[in-house]
Order: structure tokens, then sequence, then C-alpha cells
């Protein structure tokens, strides 16, 4: 995908559509002159909806898009007529968007299944007509409710890459090149830093047709978690992924001090980020050899998996890939777990 049609953050100006005016009308009829009372109710305004499409992977489609507006909803009429509702409008967006409020920056809700909709600004409702306020002391009512006014708001739409698998290192610590050895993505790789400017997905073939999803995200530098350098822009991707893959070449100064820096971005971030998974990769480890390997081992930060890789000679891959196809299935199998126990706990408060 090219640089410039990868779009992970949209601001657009949204305008639901407002609610149609309840009916005043009464009924009057050759043979029925004091019929009563028969104003329909006007129709809801449009919504602006939100929907998930896992064949969509950018918001694109919304870059040059920055007014939405919803149809309005028509009035009611006689005999009860409901007012037709406004036109809801859609916008088809990737899995792993999140939908914040510019003004406040409080996040409203994400969509992450394909097919799943969200109200991203709800229409009016529509008023009741005069038929809802009979009653026996004021049996033709004369008056009725308007429809409710539209809503329009600044709305950030930011994508967040949904991944089982997030690469997570300095620029130029082998991520790109490990990416387009074990999947059939092409990112771009050369010997400057920066190189990867946007996220790129590779599907990871495993034993027995198994495969899950790798994600090369633009590197991290120090106070990253400031904006510097592609600062947010890396972090954020970083949100979505179901465990990390810390990778740190093995001509590195110091292992230690580099994932150190790595965890404190991450933390100071978003402190959730220390509770996913990890593993520590160790790469262009072609370059060592038993003895040299087992001098960097005492440099490696304790209580993290570890392996010694290189891309370029294919060595070490497929324990690699062995250690991340456990720690996700792992990881899944506990998240699971917690969602079978807050449903166990929510279904007994309703019993109580």
């Amino acid at each position: 995908m090219a640089e410039r049609n990868f779009v992970d953050y949209v601001k657009i100006n949204c305008r639901s559509g407002k609610g149609g005016a309840g009916s005043t009308h009464l009924r009057r009829e050759k043979y029925n002159p004091k019929g009563g009372p028969d104003g329909g109710d006007g129709g809801r305004g449009g919504h602006i909806i939100l929907r998930g499409n896992r064949n969509v992977w950018t918001l694109l489609n919304l870059k040059y898009r920055k007014h939405v507006k919803a149809g309005h909803g028509m009035p009611g009429s006689s005999n009860n007529k409901f007012g037709a509702n406004g036109e809801d409008i859609i916008l088809d967006v990737p899995l792993g968007t999140v939908a914040k409020d510019a003004e406040t920056g409080k996040i409203e809700f994400e969509i992450t299944d394909h097919e799943q909709q969200k109200i991203l600004v709800a229409g009016g409702r529509g008023g009741l007509g005069n038929s809802h306020f009979k009653s026996s002391t004021n049996q033709t009512p004369r008056y009725a409710q308007p429809g409710e006014p539209g809503i329009e708001a600044w709305k950030i739409l930011e994508l967040k890459v949904l991944a089982d698998v997030g690469l997570v290192g300095f620029p130029n610590a082998g991520k790109s090149t490990l990416l387009s050895v074990v999947s059939a993505a092409k990112p771009k790789i050369a010997s400057y830093a920066f190189t990867t400017l946007v996220p790129n997905l590779g599907v990871i073939s495993h034993r027995d047709g198994q495969s899950f999803i790798m994600a090369d995200i633009p590197g991290i530098i120090e106070n990253a978690h400031q904006g510097k350098g592609l600062g947010h822009r890396f972090l954020r991707h970083i949100e979505r992924n179901a465990t990390l893959l810390f990778m740190i070449p093995a001509d590195a100064d110091s292992i230690k001090e580099q994932y150190r820096i790595l965890l404190s971005e991450l933390e100071m971030y978003n402190q959730e980020l220390l509770d996913k998974p990890r593993i520590l990769a160790i790469t262009k480890s072609d370059l060592l050899d038993e003895e040299l390997k087992e001098m960097l081992t005492e440099e490696i930060p304790n209580h993290i998996p570890y392996v010694f890789i290189s891309s370029v000679a294919q060595q070490g891959l497929q324990e690699l890939k062995d250690m991340l196809w456990k720690t996700i299935n792992e990881h899944r199998e506990e998240q699971n777990r917690l969602a079978r126990v807050s449903e166990w706990r929510q279904g007994w408060f309703e019993e109580e």
C-alpha cells in the first residue's frame, strides 16, 4: 500500500438530520364531521453510522470528506400516518477504528468486528402527533410536538491496526526484514531510520496450516510518548496488538538499555501496554558465535522469553514462530476465560 494512501487519522464535521414535526390534523369527513385528532408522528432524523468492513484498510475514503450530513425526517400526516425517517449515512471504516469527540478527546467507541455498526451522531427524534394528546377533557388538541433538531459535532476517527503480533523496536532493528522473510508482505527496506512510515501487515504461516497476523509498525525512538519521531502515530497501533515482539539487534551498545527505553516509552504512553505478553528477539545473530551468544545472554532482562534470530540467514525463525504461536494462544485462552467470568458475574448479579 502506497504511503500516501495510508490514512489512519481524520477529523470530520458530522450533522445528523432533524426530526419531522408531528401533525395537528383533525379528522373531518362527510359522515363524521368531528372525528377527532388523527395527526401522525414525525419521522426520525437520519443517523450518521460507522460500519466495520474487513475489506477496508485505511480511512482514505474520509480524508477529503470533511462534512457529512444525514437526511431530515418528514412530518407526520393525517390518518395517523408516520413521517418517513431521514436517510442514514453509513461510513465504512477499517476494523480497529476508534471514534472520539474532537472537543473533549473522549473515546466514544471502537469498531472491531466486520459489519458491526455504531451510531456516531444520532438523528433528532420525530415529534408526536396531536393524537397522543387527546384526553377526556381535551378531545380536540390542536397542537403537536416539533421534531428534535439534529446534532452537529466534530469527530475524530483514528485507526489502530489489529494484529496478533506487533513488532516493537528502534529504527533499523530488522522489523521490516523479518516480516518480508516470514510472510508475503513486501515492506520497504533500507539502511536509514524511519524506512517504515506506515504499518505493514503480513500473514505468518505456521504448522498444520495455521496462521497469525504480524504488524510491522514505524520504529520507536526515545521520548516517542511525547510525540517525537513518529511518536503517537507509532504507539497508537501498538494498543491493538495481542502480543508484542521486541526486536533488538545483536550489535546494539546495550540490549538491556534498549529494552528499558522501549518498555519505558510504552509505559509512558499507556501503562496497560505492559500487561500484554512480550517476547524478545535478538536480531542479526548470524554475526555471533556460541561464545558471544552466551555473553549476550547475561545482558538480557529477566522474566522475558528470548530467541536469537537472523532473518537474512534464516536462523531461529521457526523457533520464534513456535514461541509466538504459543503466546498468542495462551493470551486468547486467558481473554476467553476472563470473558466467561465476566458473563457469569453479570448473570449472577441479574439473578440477585
